[in-house]
């Protein structure tokens, strides 16, 4: 067979090889003509995107109320999901309640999103509120509490316990609405209550014992 009659029946073929010879050539002078990648000489966790020291921070609900409070000696906020990690942070949860104390406390680390709407208190998590109207001062210690701050929930897995006045509660797993001071402990719930005091009624004087004072005015 004549060499043009080969070209004409396997030309397809021969333009294809022909085609990726030349993708070929052309990478290999781009590598070879192209700077060397930078080689990343950073070791550790994402960079903060700032940080603050001895802040104070305050969040705001929809209404334009208080949801939280915190101040704390360290925070950084992280550059990948805006998230801000707090060292020792101190923290008011306010009742926007007339009458009713606001809820105060401290933990060992707190987590906050983005958008201010997920908080979580990380390692010992200590909370109290002060005595009002019949209701005594109440504690709570437990760890790693997960809060909704403009809902004003919170919960946490782990053992938690509360006391207020002479009364003492424990148990594992805790619920907790602030906005009607509901609290509810989930497993192994074990409790002391001791009730309320009533005040003693004041018993009437006797007539006998009436005219005696009476005489004895009259006496003076």
């Amino acid at each position: 067979m004549k060499l043009p009659g080969v070209l004409r029946d396997r030309g397809t073929p021969v333009l294809i090889a022909a085609l990726l010879l030349a993708i070929g050539l052309v990478q290999g002078v781009y590598w070879w003509l192209a700077p060397s990648p930078k080689v990343s000489d950073f070791v550790g966790p994402p960079r903060s995107g700032y940080t603050l020291t001895n802040f104070r921070l305050w969040s705001y609900d929809e209404d334009g109320q208080p949801s939280f409070g915190m101040t704390a000696p360290h925070l950084e906020r992280r550059e990948g999901d805006e998230s801000l990690y707090i060292n020792a942070p101190k923290y008011d949860l306010p009742s926007n309640q007339a009458g009713v104390p606001d809820w105060s406390g401290d933990s060992t680390y707190a987590w906050v999103d983005k958008a201010g709407t997920l908080l979580k208190l990380q390692g010992a998590v200590y909370m109290h509120r002060p005595a009002f109207a019949d209701s005594p001062a109440a504690e709570l210690h437990t760890s790693e509490v997960t809060a909704w701050p403009k809902e004003n929930r919170m919960e946490t897995a782990e053992p938690a316990q509360l006391t207020q006045g002479e009364s003492r509660m424990n148990g594992v797993g805790m619920r907790a609405n602030l906005n009607d001071n509901h609290l509810e402990l989930l497993n192994d719930v074990h409790g002391t209550f001791v009730p309320r005091p009533r005040s003693r009624p004041v018993q009437p004087a006797s007539p006998r014992a009436a005219g005696a004072a009476a005489s004895h005015g009259k006496k003076g």
